[in-house]
């Protein structure tokens, strides 16, 4: 399983960045995890929009899902249409951004899958479980376990107990940290910090902790270091470009 990094901004794009975003890759099958404001640029530099096979999105703020806009463009208008993208979301997160267009322009584009925090689905080669993580919205954290490797995903999440059962014992952990060490009093509950990451990461056990969905503006070196603080691991900050193999 190799993981690309897209985009690792929260809120909106620092210049030269992207949003959440990520492409999963196993036995050539390529999945998106959340695709935010910027990322399909980045996406384009390595993959056609026809070879993305299916795509997952955590929760429907437009800094994780923006840009499934113009990837359905792109394979629709399109001479050779690829079959219609799978997408997977929690009920209603996508209606804002999949209502962008007139109506029915890309209804053949992809097939919606709705799913219940905590199903279990398959997607291509890899069995992913979901998760409700605390949020502003729901917000659906994903377990995707394909070869004998775990890759847990938080979305956006404040700290939880769910984020340590979701991330047990993976070999990476993709962890929001939108602070490097205190939360606004306002977002406590919805936000983590990368110091509270590296807590939750250690008592997981995880083999590696990427820190992502920085708020602009937000040092990552100092991310690496209050998450290290906690944990013994590997700790990396996600930069677009940015390749983990897992094995």
């Amino acid at each position: 399983m190799r993981l690309t990094v897209l985009g690792a901004c929260g809120a909106w794009p620092e210049a030269g960045q992207a949003c959440s975003g990520y492409l999963v890759e196993h036995d050539g099958f390529h999945l998106l995890l959340d695709i935010g404001y910027a990322t399909l640029p980045r996406l384009l530099e390595r993959i056609g929009p026809e070879q993305v096979d299916a795509v997952f999105v955590s929760h429907g703020h437009p800094d994780h899902c923006a840009d499934l806009n113009p990837l359905l463009r792109a394979r629709h208008l399109r001479a050779d249409k690829p079959p219609p993208l799978p997408v997977y979301a929690l009920p209603g997160a996508l209606d804002p951004v999949l209502a962008l267009d007139r109506p029915g322009m890309l209804d053949d584009a992809y097939v919606l899958h709705e799913f219940t925090a905590g199903d279990r689905l398959r997607i291509g080669p890899y069995e992913a479980w979901t998760r409700l993580l605390p949020h502003w919205v729901p917000n659906a954290g994903v377990r995707l376990t394909a070869g004998g490797r775990v890759l847990a995903y938080t979305g956006d999440t404040g700290p939880s107990a769910e984020v340590v059962e979701l991330a047990r014992d993976a070999d990476l952990l993709v962890a929001e940290a939108s602070h490097v060490d205190e939360v606004p009093q306002d977002s406590v509950r919805d936000l983590t910090s990368a110091r509270q990451a590296g807590r939750q990461a250690a008592e997981a056990g995880v083999g590696m902790l990427l820190l992502t969905h920085f708020w602009p503006g937000t040092d990552r070196t100092a991310a690496q270091v209050a998450a290290g603080d906690a944990y013994a691991g590997e700790v990396a900050a996600a930069v677009p470009g940015l390749v983990v193999d897992l094995g």
